[in-house]
């Protein structure tokens, strides 16, 4: 059967050398990277040059770089570290609309220790006005953290207006970069950022690898207590072939971030053009342009993005609805919710995310697949059936 993966956000296969750059740490050099033995001081060096690497990426000093197992994990340390530490200015957060569940959850965490949490909305395409972050910061404003890309529609925030708004308040401000780094350039010296989240295994690194950059001088608290790893900041021992693989991906998405962007964009365009043209009431979602250049987010009306997903999958085509963190939840995104996307057509959510390897061909095949599936799905749809009664077809 034809096997075509178009579910980068949820993850990407390891990159050309990743896998044999971890392998020996899995064994040769197994050692502890806080033991002072030769086997322990090997493991150290690895990490070092990883965090260098990685620290490369995103324009950033090695020692602004901290490693943890996810992107969620670094999210927790973000919000909940940064907001800890600064709650003598403020107990007040504030956060887009469209947020990862991460972000939104150590929100509410944070909610049971005293704090508040302001929400900004987005338009219709899911983008921030920076002029509404401004309105939402007050005095007892603690941190900021707005997405520098949505995972589910593609949207790219304007992060650097974002954080010259909160640098002329003086309230600290963390982006979550999770879907944006190694697929887009980013250089945390002109956004401006005090932390920026970035994961391994949305760029062709190894799940299980993460990081958190914190401007030199931004106050933060451990999330993880018990260890002196991370300069004291993250208790726990090192991964160290996860960290390695992820700086060998961080260091081969640095070299053709370019040229991949550009021959991304042109793959999903075609894809974009194609599905609209042969699938009636599909809905392109997020920005049209100022978008991720491998993401292609629709609503089908009248049916259910997980029907799609198992008919897709029964065609050996790799597909998501909504975030990898909510596609199980059987509900409606609270991303295209905030959009104003109404709740029945959210529910028909579907996002194509091409990998560097996704081929015309492979295209072809979804966009001949694609259609024959959503006839299938509508005939059996009452949706369907009521709105063809209605509109008399």
């Amino acid at each position: 059967m034809t096997k075509i993966y178009l579910d980068h956000i949820a993850a990407t296969p390891l990159g050309d050398g990743v896998f044999e750059a971890m392998k020996p740490y899995f064994g040769e050099f197994f050692g502890n990277a806080q033991s002072l033995h030769t086997a322990g001081q090997l493991a150290l060096q690895a990490v070092e040059e990883a965090r260098e690497k990685v620290a490369a990426l995103i324009g950033a000093s090695s020692e602004e770089v901290f490693f943890t197992a996810s992107g969620s994990e670094a999210n927790n340390f973000a919000l909940k570290g940064m907001a800890r530490a600064n709650a003598s200015r403020g107990r007040r957060i504030v956060l887009s609309a469209v947020e990862h569940q991460s972000v939104l959850q150590s929100a509410k965490s944070l909610e049971k220790l005293g704090f508040t949490t302001a929400t900004v909305p987005v338009d219709r395409f899911g983008g921030i006005d920076p002029d509404d972050v401004r309105k939402a910061l007050t005095p007892d404003t603690a941190l900021v953290s707005v997405m520098t890309a949505n995972s589910e529609v593609g949207t790219i925030e304007p992060v650097s207006e974002i954080s010259r708004i909160c640098r002329e308040s003086g309230v600290p401000f963390h982006t979550d970069a999770a879907a944006a780094a190694g697929n887009i350039p980013l250089e945390v010296r002109a956004l401006g950022v005090d932390a920026l989240t970035l994961a391994a295994d949305q760029f062709y690194g190894p799940k299980g690898a993460a990081a958190l950059f914190v401007r030199k001088g931004v106050r933060l608290l451990p999330l993880i207590d018990g260890g002196i790893q991370e300069n004291g900041r993250r208790g726990g021992t090192e991964n160290v072939p996860a960290i390695v693989g992820m700086g060998k991906a961080a260091e081969l998405a640095a070299a053709g971030i370019a040229a991949r962007m550009e021959s991304a964009a042109t793959r999903r365009d075609r894809l974009v053009r194609g599905l609209l043209d042969r699938v009636e009431h599909a809905i392109f979602t997020g920005d049209p342009k100022n978008r991720l250049p491998h993401h292609a987010s629709f609503c089908i009306e009248f049916i259910e993005g997980e029907a799609m997903l198992l008919h897709l999958d029964m065609k050996g085509i790799a597909a998501s609805s909504g975030s990898a963190c909510t596609s199980k939840a059987l509900k409606a995104s609270h991303v295209l919710l905030a959009m104003g996307v109404d709740h029945a057509l959210a529910q028909g959510s579907l996002v194509f995310s091409l990998l560097d390897a996704t081929t015309e061909a492979d295209i072809d095949y979804v966009l001949d697949a694609f259609p024959p599936i959503v006839d299938r799905l509508r005939r059996m749809s009452p949706l369907y059936t009521e709105y063809l009664k209605e509109n008399k077809r």
